[in-house]
């Protein structure tokens, strides 16, 4: 009976290394799959961070921009206020 034990214990482990490897396998190309997705969305940051960077200077530009036309705008707003003078009621300067 010994015999047959270790003859199943024989067999059991012969037919369980290549399962085992072939697992170790799969996880090998999952564990590939995984690096090169990795890799790929490093790229998509980078190529992102670059794009963030390149729109903040241009709000930044955008921004400087806007305030130098409302500051050159106020002064025309001022001088266009000036033109509309509320007139005093004549009735009040001819009764004198």
């Amino acid at each position: 009976m010994s015999k047959n034990r270790i003859a199943s214990l024989a067999l059991a482990v012969a037919l369980g290394l290549p399962l085992i490897a072939c697992q170790d396998t799969k996880a090998r190309q999952e564990n590939e799959q995984l690096k090169a997705r990795v890799a790929e969305l490093e790229k998509d940051n980078t190529d992102l961070s670059g794009k963030v960077d390149g729109l903040a200077k241009e709000n930044s530009a955008l921004a400087s921009e806007n305030e130098k036309l409302k500051a050159a705008q106020k002064p025309s707003k001022k001088a266009a206020k000036g033109k509309h003078r509320k007139h005093k009621p004549a009735a009040s300067s001819s009764n004198s």
